[in-house]
C-alpha cells in the first residue's frame, strides 16, 4: 500500500512547515525602482547630449580647414613712412601701425587687457567655464547682455580666422579654433598676437597703430592712463573712442584701472596717479597735409620694392618743419583771403635743387579733400612757363640785352595783348621777361618754334603733353605743379635735370635694407652754363623790376616767375634760391574763376612767406652765374632801406617806366653779357 503523502500546510491555509509555499511580495510602485528608472534616463539623455554636441561640434569643425593645415593668417604688413629727421610722418598699410612684441610694450599694458577683458587668461585652456558661468549670472541678473564669455584666445581666434558675425555655428567654431591656439601656442605668444590684430577703430587694428591714432605716439611710450583707455576701447571702439567719446572713454578707463589694482597689477599709488591724470587724446595739428606727401611715397614705392610681406620702413626726403610751415602759410593765406578773391584750393612743392623733394601740400586740408593738387592736378601754368621759351631763344643766340619790339600781334586772327593792355615799344628781353609781356614771348616763341619750345620743357623734365602751337608760350598746356617745380630745379642747380624724388631707402623692421638711392639719378645736364646764368640773370630781374618786386627777401639773391592764365583761373608763383626750389598754386577744383588773381599777388605772397621760413637762420647760397648779373640785388641793402637807394628807387617803387631800350638796339649775337660771362 502506497505511503500517503502528508501535507506541509495546515488545513487553516496558515505558512506552516507542512502547508503549501507562500506567494513572493508584490514590489511597491515608486522607491528606488523608479529613482532608478530616473538615473538610467537622465544617462541615456546625457550620453545623446553628449552625442548631439559631438556632431553639432564635428559639423562646424568640418568647415574649417583641416588642423592640420591651419596656420595663423600673416598679418598685413605696415608701411612706416619716416620724415628725414627720423621722426614718423605717417604709416600706411591695412593696420595702420607695426608689429610690437611684449618685451617691448611697458607691462602694464598688455596687464590692462588682461585685467578688464579675460582676468582668468593664464588659468584657462581656451574656454573659460568660469568665466561664461560668471557672465550668464550677470546678464540674468541685469536682464540683457551686458558681459560675454569669450576669452581673448576666443577673440583672437575670430579676429584671425572668422567674421565679426554672431551666431551660434561661429561661437563654436570660435572655441574651436581657441583650443587649438592654446595647443600650439604659448601665453604670451597668443597675448602678443591678440594685441597687434585686435581693432581699436579709425582704421587702427592692432596696440601700435591705436597709440599712435589717438596718443600720436608708439604704444612703447603710453602712460598707464593711456593703456587704460586702450585696453577699455576693444569692447566698443566707436562708443568708446577717446576724441569722440571722451566721457565714456575715462569711465571705462577707470574700470580698467579698479580691476589692475584689484588684481595686483599696479600698485596702489600708480592707482592714485592714472586716477589722477586722466589720458588726453591728441587733436588734429593743422589740416593734415603731411598724408599728401605719405600718399605720394606711396604712389612711387612700388618702382623701387617689389611684394611686401612684411613691415617696413620708408625713410624720406620730407622735412617735418618746412612741410609744417608751407601747410601753416597755405592754409592761413587761404583763410584769410580765399572767400574774398574766390580761391579754394592750392598747393605747394618744394625741393632741393637736386630733386630731394622737402615740402608737398596737395591742397587746403586733408581730412576734406585726398586729391593731391601737387601732384595729379594738371592745371595751365600760364606765363610760369615762359621760361622756357626764353630758354629756347638764348640757346639760339639770344642775350638777355637784346631788344625785342612789345607791339600788338596778330597771328591768323589770334591777336594777344599785355595784362595791361599797354605796349613799351624797344624793351630789353631780360626785362621783357620781368615784366612778364606776352607779345614778345609769342614772338620769341614763333620765330625759335613751338616745337623746339616744347622740347626744352621736356628736356628740363616736364612730362605732361605739350601743344606745340603759338599759344604754348602763354602756358596753355597743362601741367602738374610737381613738374613744373622740378623742372625750374635745373636753374637752381647750374643746368642738372632732376628727377624728383622722395624715398632715400627702404628697410625692413628688423633693419635688412631692401633700397637705397643710388648716388646721381637725374637727367644729367640739360643747360648750358652759360645760358643757365643768363636766364637766372633774367629771372632774378623778376625780382628787381618785374611782377616778384614784393617777393624779395633781405641778403638773398632769388629768381623766379610768376604766372597767370587770361581768364584768372589759375594763379601761380615758382621761384628759387640757390639752396631751395619752391612753387605755389592757387585756383578753384571745378575751374571756377578767382577774382582776378594774378602770379604776382596771392601766390607770390604765399611763396614769400613760406621761404621766409625756410631760409630763416640760413647762410645765403648765390644762384649759378650770379657774379654776371647785371642788376643784382645787393645783400648790403635790405628792402626797406633799397627804397631810398638811388641803385634801386626805381625798382623798389615799381614805376617800370624808367625802363628804357638798350641803345644802341642790339639784336641777336650782341656780345655785352657774353663778355662779362667769359672776359671776351
Amino acid at each position: 500500500m502506497a505511503r500517503q503523502r502528508t501535507s506541509r500546510g495546515g488545513g487553516s491555509g496558515k505558512t506552516g512547515r507542512g502547508g503549501p509555499r507562500s506567494k513572493p511580495p508584490k514590489r511597491k510602485r515608486g522607491g528606488r525602482s523608479l529613482l532608478g528608472r530616473l538615473f538610467y534616463a537622465g544617462v541615456v539623455l546625457s550620453l545623446w547630449g553628449v552625442i548631439a554636441v559631438g556632431g553639432v561640434v564635428a559639423y562646424y569643425a568640418a568647415q574649417l580647414p583641416p588642423i592640420d593645415q591651419l596656420t595663423v593668417p600673416k598679418r598685413p604688413p605696415n608701411i612706416a613712412i619716416m620724415a628725414s629727421d627720423g621722426s614718423l610722418l605717417a604709416n600706411r598699410g591695412e593696420t595702420g601701425g607695426r608689429t610690437v612684441s611684449l618685451k617691448e610694450l611697458p607691462p602694464y599694458l598688455p596687464k590692462a587687457f588682461v585685467a578688464i577683458e579675460d582676468r582668468r587668461f593664464y588659468d584657462h585652456f581656451g574656454i573659460d567655464p568660469m568665466g561664461i558661468a560668471r557672465a550668464l549670472y550677470r546678464n540674468i541678473n541685469r536682464g540683457g547682455v551686458s558681459q560675454g564669455g569669450s576669452t581673448l584666445t576666443q577673440q583672437l581666434a575670430k579676429n584671425l580666422f572668422l567674421t565679426q558675425e554672431r551666431t551660434a555655428s561661429r561661437k563654436i567654431q570660435e572655441a574651436i579654433l581657441a583650443l587649438w591656439l592654446e595647443r600650439n601656442y604659448t601665453k604670451d605668444q597668443i597675448l602678443e598676437l591678440y594685441l597687434n590684430r585686435v581693432y581699436f577703430g579709425a582704421g587702427a587694428y592692432g596696440v601700435e597703430a591705436a597709440a599712435q591714432r589717438y596718443y600720436g605716439k608708439s604704444a612703447r611710450n603710453v602712460s598707464l592712463a593711456e593703456a587704460a583707455v586702450l585696453a577699455g576701447l576693444v569692447q566698443a571702439p566707436s562708443r568708446l573712442a577717446p576724441n569722440r567719446n571722451p566721457e565714456a572713454a575715462q569711465a571705462r578707463a577707470e574700470r580698467v584701472i579698479a580691476a589692475m589694482n584689484e588684481l595686483g597689477f599696479i600698485t596702489p599709488g600708480m592707482t592714485k596717479t592714472a586716477l589722477g591724470a586722466p589720458a588726453e587724446p591728441v587733436r588734429p595739428n593743422g589740416a593734415g597735409s603731411v598724408n599728401y606727401a605719405a600718399d605720394y611715397v606711396m604712389d612711387v614705392l612700388d618702382d623701387f620694392v617689389g611684394t611686401i610681406e612684411s613691415d617696413i620702413v620708408v625713410s624720406t626726403t620730407i622735412d617735418p618743419s618746412l612741410q609744417a610751415a608751407a601747410e601753416r602759410v597755405l592754409v592761413d593765406e587761404l583763410n584769410a583771403k580765399g572767400q574774398k578773391l574766390n580761391v579754394s584750393q592750392g598747393a605747394i612743392v618744394a625741393l632741393q635743387p637736386d630733386g630731394a623733394l622737402r615740402a608737398l601740400v596737395g591742397g587746403r586740408n586733408y581730412e576734406s579733400s585726398q586729391f593731391n593738387r601737387a601732384t595729379a592736378a594738371r592745371r595751365q601754368p600760364g606765363s610760369s612757363f615762359k621760361p622756357f621759351v626764353y630758354l629756347t631763344a638764348i640757346e639760339r643766340g639770344y642775350t638777355p640785352d637784346v631788344v625785342l619790339e612789345d607791339a600788338p600781334v596778330n597771328f591768323r586772327g589770334w591777336a594777344p595783348q599785355n595784362y595791361d593792355r599797354k605796349y613799351r615799344g624797344p624793351i630789353a628781353m631780360r626785362d621783357a621777361l620781368a615784366l612778364s609781356l606776352n607779345t614778345t614771348a609769342v614772338k620769341l616763341n614763333m620765330e625759335v618754334g613751338p616745337k623746339a619750345v616744347a622740347q626744352t620743357a621736356q628736356r628740363l623734365g616736364i612730362s605732361s603733353p605739350l601743344q606745340a602751337n603759338g599759344s604754348l608760350a602763354l602756358g596753355t598746356s597743362e601741367v602738374t605743379p610737381l613738374e613744373l617745380v622740378s623742372a625750374y630745379a635745373a636753374f637752381a642747380n647750374g643746368g642738372t635735370g632732376v628727377i624728383p624724388y622722395v624715398i632715400t631707402q627702404v628697410k625692413t623692421a628688423d633693419g635688412k635694407l631692401i633700397y637705397k638711392r643710388p648716388a646721381g639719378g637725374g637727367l644729367g645736364r640739360v643747360i648750358d652754363p652759360a645760358a643757365v646764368a643768363m636766364m637766372n640773370d633774367m629771372m632774378h630781374n623778376t625780382f628787381v623790376v618785374g611782377t616778384a618786386r614784393k617777393a624779395q627777401i633781405p641778403g638773398w639773391t632769388l629768381a623766379g616767375k610768376t604766372g597767370t592764365t587770361d581768364d584768372y583761373k589759375d594763379a601761380w608763383f615758382v621761384g628759387f634760391s640757390g639752396n631751395l626750389v619752391a612753387g605755389v598754386w592757387l585756383g578753384n577744383d571745378d575751374g571756377a574763376l578767382t577774382k582776378r588773381v594774378t602770379g604776382g599777388g596771392l601766390p607770390t605772397e604765399v611763396w614769400h612767406e613760406f621761404m621766409q621760413i625756410a631760409l630763416k637762420d640760413k647762410q645765403p647760397v648765390p644762384l649759378p652765374g650770379q657774379e654776371y648779373f647785371r642788376t643784382p640785388m645787393p645783400s648790403d641793402v635790405p628792402v626797406a632801406d633799397a627804397r631810398t637807394d638811388p641803385r634801386y628807387a626805381n625798382a623798389q617803387s615799381g614805376d617800370n617806366s624808367w625802363i628804357q631800350p638798350a641803345p644802341p638796339p642790339q639784336r641777336r649775337g650782341e656780345k655785352n653779357f657774353l663778355e662779362r660771362l667769359f672776359g671776351l
